[in-house]
């Protein structure tokens, strides 16, 4: 383990975030919120431990090795989600205890959108604008990890996208060098951000609401600058659509957008299997709400039941936990199966949390040869994704991930259990922090503020957990990572 060459990276990665808190304090300096000396400790701090950490090993430039990248990938969020907190302590208004600013800062980081702030509509505006900032820098790093990094490492999603698709995502880059593949994908992103942003003011948003909210929803993140989330512009019908559209498309594989923009050609979209897979259950899921609230007659109009459903469906599904109804109070199974789409997630190589479409896709195919198999046992049957069949290696590591997050999943909701927490928040609450979501459903359904500190720490973990895909962060827990 090269720890002097990881110790430089960390410096490095803490004098870039210190200067993410200069845009709050500009908004601090607008709206004159008071929180400027805030925001400047913080980013004094931020960056003379950055600087402390990195000059005495600024000289150490060996090339990264595997073990190395695996602790890199995962200090990215647990280093930054630990600096990201020291705002939210030291501002007034939330003024946050260490608990819940890590909570909060690392839902951001990890766009999960859980959170334990009450009152959010009175917050001072550079704490709401740099909650939003917060996901927007966690998407992004989400994104470049996801499509540039870990594929050479061996983990994520990506390395099964890649299976199956040909051209240049197959040599683990969208273009020949690593940076040039972050600038690219950097440039889909803001223009996502901005269309999106312009999209929500000519809907009807103030420029601050829809600057912070193009953040949250290209980001899958869910934070909002209202309590009432997206609810509180439920007179702007266009709001509603705007974020569905950019929702869904967040909720895609970036890798995909690439591809479709340089040979300028979607036909790429429909030729994609799990895109096609992606469309398909967000439509099914879309035709099973709107029937049960239409028969159930929760809405006054047809047009409200549409919207209504269509939003929240795309919403949990993404993992991107807007709201602008209370879903966890409908009806019958609603919201539990609105819930359970969290699981499946967006795409592989999207902002989106969940164990992502192209696993659910090979596991229900690896389920339909079994049966096969039962009637020929003899049978020769390959799992085949956009005509290609798929490597023995890609199953069984689609199946490993699905063993390992049962796994969690189960310890860790017997361990909120333990906390005092009732079988259904436990469960919800779990489900929506592994699945990157944000609400869940009891008493996780509006903000975590009611939970312990214990249980604050152990879903911090499973935030942590699902965004890093299990094993990115399992393996460090291993004793043969840190053998020589």
């Amino acid at each position: 383990m090269q720890f002097l060459v990881i110790q430089r990276i960390v410096g490095l990665l803490l004098m870039i975030f210190s200067s993410t808190m200069l845009p709050p304090m500009v908004v601090s300096v607008i709206y004159l919120d008071g929180s400027f000396v805030s925001f400047f400790y913080a980013f004094a701090v931020t960056l003379i431990t950055g600087i402390a950490l990195w000059l005495p090993v600024k000289n150490q430039r060996q090339e990264l090795r595997l073990r190395d990248g695996f602790l890199v990938v995962v200090m990215f969020w647990t280093v930054l989600g630990l600096f990201g907190a020291i705002p939210f302590i030291l501002t007034e208004h939330p003024h946050l205890t260490l608990t819940d600013a890590v909570f909060e800062s690392l839902s951001g980081l990890t766009t999960t959108g859980a959170t334990v702030l009450q009152g959010i509509d009175q917050l001072p505006k550079s704490i709401l604008y740099y909650r939003q900032q917060l996901q927007w820098l966690g998407g992004m790093g989400i994104i470049v990890l996801a499509v540039a990094i870990m594929p050479m490492l061996g983990i994520g999603g990506m390395q099964l996208y890649r299976a199956e698709t040909p051209g240049p995502i197959k040599d683990s880059k969208l273009t020949p060098r690593i940076t040039e593949t972050a600038k690219a994908l950097w440039y889909i992103y803001l223009t996502l951000t901005i269309a999106c942003g312009i999209g929500y003011w000519l809907a009807g948003m103030d420029a601050f609401d829809a600057l912070a909210h193009s953040f949250a929803t290209v980001a899958i993140g869910g934070f909002s600058t209202h309590d009432a989330s997206m609810g509180y512009f439920i007179d702007k019908p266009m709001v509603e659509a705007v974020a569905i559209v950019f929702m869904f498309i967040s909720g895609v594989n970036f890798a995909l957008h690439f591809t479709a923009w340089r040979t300028r050609n979607l036909r790429n979209y429909l030729f994609d299997s799990e895109f096609k897979t992606y469309l398909a259950l967000m439509l099914f899921a879309c035709v099973i709400v709107t029937s049960y609230l239409y028969y159930q007659g929760l809405f006054a109009t047809h047009q409200e039941t549409l919207i209504h459903s269509i939003f929240q469906v795309v919403s949990i599904g993404t993992t991107t936990g807007f709201t602008t109804h209370q879903y966890h109070l409908w009806p019958g199974f609603l919201p539990v199966m609105l819930l359970f789409t969290s699981f499946i997630g967006a795409c592989a190589g999207s902002t989106g949390g969940g164990m992502k479409v192209i696993r659910f896709l090979l596991l229900l195919r690896q389920g339909m040869r079994e049966i096969i198999r039962v009637i020929h046992p003899n049978a020769v049957i390959p799992i085949k994704v956009g005509g290609k069949a798929m490597p023995p290696r890609v199953v069984e590591s689609v199946w490993g991930f699905f063993s390992a997050y049962v796994a969690a999943f189960v310890i860790i909701m017997l361990i909120m259990m333990m906390t005092g927490l009732d079988q259904i928040t436990a469960f919800s609450a779990v489900a929506a922090t592994m699945n990157n979501l944000g609400p869940g459903l009891g008493d996780v359904a509006l903000n975590y503020a009611s939970l312990e500190s214990v249980a604050k720490w152990v879903l911090c973990f499973a935030m942590l957990l699902g965004r890093l895909e299990i094993f990115t962060l399992l393996v460090l827990l291993t004793p043969a990572f840190w053998r020589k």
